[in-house]
């Protein structure tokens, strides 16, 4: 049972974000200080990735732990409520993401997943970042 009435409900989830979230931001200022330059949300590859480097045929998706199914705390945690429409709809989201991981790779391109929690560490980050997109 849901503790909150269905208009709270709905003006939380209508501030979900699925484009330009604080963890998509944190990579692109890291992405664009290292003195790489991107697109965004190219429309044409399949699951719209959030950085798109078209030379190098490289692309980021930037990745909620929650709504992609991570495995770390964030990611493991489900609802208690409305446990079978959770289930399904986080389950449906993790094959759609690995769907569109295997037809980027099929097109040639080179896929990272950066997960929300893996952003607390900023060098980390821009180790990570170097080493995919300079290889």
């Amino acid at each position: 049972m849901d503790n909150l009435t269905p208009e709270q409900r709905r003006r939380t989830m209508s501030r979900v974000r699925g484009k330009d979230t604080k963890p998509e931001w944190i990579v692109r200022r890291t992405a664009h200080g290292m003195g790489f330059r991107y697109r965004l949300h190219h429309a044409g590859l399949p699951g719209k990735p959030d950085l798109v480097f078209v030379s190098r045929r490289k692309v980021i998706f930037v990745h909620g732990c929650f709504w992609h199914g991570h495995s770390c705390k964030a990611g493991r945690n489900r609802p208690s409520s409305r446990t079978e429409y959770w289930t399904a709809k986080l389950d449906r989201n993790m094959a759609r993401d690995r769907r569109n991981r295997r037809a980027l790779k099929k097109q040639g391109w080179d896929v990272l997943v950066i997960w929300e929690c893996q952003l607390k560490n900023e060098e980390r980050l821009r180790a990570r970042l170097a080493a995919f997109l300079r290889r």
